[in-house]
C-alpha cells in the first residue's frame, strides 16, 4: 500500500515538528506544513495530500473554514481535526461538513500514525465514547434551537436503510451491523454505500452526526 501523503496544519511549530517526526519515522510521507488556515488551503491545493491534520484554532483562517474549502476543492482528501479538548463544538461542526474524525493533541505516536492510515482507506476515525458524547451534546442542542433547519430529508432511504443508519449512529461497525440485522457483511456494505450516495455523505463520521441531527438516534439509545 502506498504511504499516505500528509499535510500538517497547526500554528504551533512544536506540534508540527513533533507530528512530522512521528509520522516520518513510521513510513508516512509528510509533504508539507502550514501555520494557519489560509496556508493550509493553499498548500492543499498545491500538494494534493491524502490527509490533512488540521488544528481548529489558528490565525488568519480557522480550521473549520479551511476544512470546508479543502473538502470543496478535493473530494478525495481526508481531514482529521486536532483539538485540545474533546467536547468541542468546532469539532462537531467539522464532522458535519465532512471531516473524517478528530484527534486530541496529546495522542500517542502509534495512535496518530494508525489514524492517518485508517482514514486513508476511506473509513472514519470514530473513538466511540468521545465521538458519541460530542455528537449527543451538540446535535441535541442544535435540534432544540433550530430543528427544522437542521433536519435533512431521510425520505430517499428505504426502511432497511433507515435501520442501518440508526445503527451507524450508535457506532456499530459493519461486523456488528451484520450480526444485529442477520445479514452478510457484503450486504451491509451495500446498504451503507447506498445511504452515503443518497444522502451525500462522505463517511461514517457524517452518518453519526446526521443520525442524531434528524432524531433518528437520540441520547440514551442503546
Amino acid at each position: 500500500m502506498t504511504a499516505p501523503r500528509v499535510l500538517i496544519a497547526d500554528d504551533q511549530e512544536l506540534i508540527r515538528t513533533g507530528f512530522r517526526l512521528i509520522l516520518t519515522a513510521r513510513g508516512i510521507d509528510v509533504v508539507g506544513e502550514a501555520a494557519d488556515g489560509a496556508e493550509a488551503v493553499a498548500a492543499a491545493r498545491r500538494l494534493r495530500p491524502d490527509v490533512v491534520l488540521m488544528d481548529i484554532r489558528m490565525p488568519t483562517m480557522n480550521g473549520l473554514d479551511a476544512t470546508r474549502r479543502i473538502l470543496d476543492d478535493d473530494g478525495g482528501c481526508r481531514v482529521l481535526m486536532l483539538t485540545t479538548f474533546d467536547l468541542d463544538r468546532y469539532v462537531y461542526a467539522a464532522l458535519s461538513i465532512g471531516a473524517s474524525g478528530f484527534l486530541l493533541k496529546d495522542v500517542t505516536a502509534d495512535h496518530l500514525a494508525n489514524a492517518v492510515r485508517l482514514v486513508t482507506t476511506g473509513d472514519a476515525l470514530l473513538a466511540p465514547s468521545i465521538t458519541r458524547r460530542l455528537v449527543q451534546r451538540f446535535a441535541v442542542e442544535d435540534r432544540r434551537d433550530v430543528p427544522a433547519q437542521n433536519e435533512k430529508d431521510l425520505a430517499p432511504l428505504t426502511p432497511r436503510e433507515r435501520e442501518v443508519l440508526a445503527l451507524l449512529g450508535r457506532g456499530l461497525s459493519n461486523t456488528e451491523l451484520a450480526s444485529a440485522l442477520t445479514l452478510s457483511e457484503a450486504t451491509v456494505k451495500t446498504h451503507v454505500a447506498r445511504i452515503f450516495a443518497k444522502l451525500g455523505l462522505r463517511d461514517r463520521a457524517q452518518a453519526v452526526v446526521l443520525a442524531y441531527e434528524t432524531g433518528l438516534v437520540t441520547p440514551g439509545d442503546g
